[in-house]
């Protein structure tokens, strides 16, 4: 079963995640980002989501999680919760 490592910075606007991940392209680390913006408990670790297989998560981070490059910032993805940045740190 595949497996994958990610962060996420979770906003509930588009707008903000937009911003966010501009900050995040401009030199800002990701981790300090998410301690400071994400509304997730994950946030407290950085946006550390750990490692877990496909169909654990929400079905749209598993479309970018299984899909999208490595260590690149995706999004902002729409989900129930609201909005994500998505870092993908390893997938086997």
């Amino acid at each position: 079963m595949p497996q994958a490592t990610a962060r996420h910075i979770l906003v509930d606007s588009k707008e903000k995640a937009e911003a966010l991940k501009a900050e995040i392209e401009g030199g800002k680390d990701f981790a300090e980002v998410a301690r400071q913006n994400s509304t997730c408990p994950s946030g407290r670790q950085g946006g550390d989501l750990g490692s877990f297989g496909r169909g654990q998560m929400v079905r749209e981070f598993d479309e970018v999680v299984f899909n999208e490059d490595l260590n690149k910032v995706h999004g902002p993805v729409k989900t129930q919760f609201g909005y994500h940045l998505l870092e993908i740190t390893s997938r086997t």
